[in-house]
């Protein structure tokens, strides 16, 4: 078995190669052409646009099927100030049912990873530093925002400023009440927010770390922070089902 990591392939021609059972993750598989495959029991999940199977884009399907499974999807969605107060409020109950949830197991088991995923306690840990990347930083001026229980996601560069310790292990509450004060703290920018403000750029703010300094639509950080509250919850509800199994 051949492992490659932090390797450059862009521009490779596989031709008669077999990949079977391969895992990959964190790939950008931008402008990928495939020809002639067999792709029989796969597993896809990424952020995903003009995917043509057999010449279909299937992506609008997916996308339709997703929000057939899960209504509250659109509401990630907004598009003016009263819809991004209403899809936050509807995340954050979700995620209340789901930190229910988790706090019916062993709290040991709140630190194993399923299938080499996050723990679920490094899943609120990355939320926590998603919002202090877009919120605190991006929208509130924050140059360094980040908390030392943040956690980047695994494809990031490495700054000696920015906090990156997977092997700490804190107890729910300890995560919980980091996030609780980032919440609030979306929760006021939310509260603030008006439509006209959607319409205007970001300040650039020059940091270590993510994201770079530059301007950005002022709704963008916003949409990112309700897409990881989204997602995120999604994947901690499929591993705890794997937890409880363990349990």
């Amino acid at each position: 078995m051949t492992s490659f990591e932090n390797q450059d392939l862009s521009g490779a021609t596989f031709h008669n190669v077999d990949l079977s059972r391969s895992r990959l993750r964190d790939v950008d598989l931008t402008g990928t052409v495939m020809r002639g495959v067999e792709l029989v029991d796969v597993d896809i999940d990424g952020e995903i646009s003009d995917l043509r199977i057999n010449g279909v884009d299937v992506v609008p399907l997916v996308e339709a099927e997703l929000d057939r499974r899960h209504p509250n999807r659109v509401k990630m969605r907004p598009t003016d100030a009263a819809g991004f107060r209403e899809g936050w409020d509807v995340v954050q109950r979700m995620w209340a049912g789901t930190v229910d949830r988790a706090r019916g197991l062993d709290p040991d088991l709140l630190h194993e990873s399923v299938d080499g995923e996050w723990s679920f306690i490094q899943t609120l840990r990355h939320l926590v530093y998603a919002t202090d990347c877009w919120v605190n930083r991006v929208l509130l001026g924050d140059p360094r925002p980040f908390h030392p229980l943040d956690l980047p996601w695994d494809g990031a560069t490495p700054h000696p400023e920015v906090p990156w310790d997977l092997n700490v292990r804190p107890s729910l509450d300890e995560v919980l009440a980091v996030r609780a004060e980032r919440q609030a703290t979306v929760r006021r920018v939310l509260d603030e927010l008006t439509d006209e403000q959607l319409a205007t750029e970001t300040t650039p703010v020059d940091g270590p770390g993510w994201p770079p300094a530059r301007a950005f639509p002022f709704a963008e950080p916003l949409r990112i922070v309700l897409n990881e509250e989204w997602q995120h919850r999604l994947y901690a509800e499929r591993d705890l089902d794997v937890l409880q199994s363990r349990g």
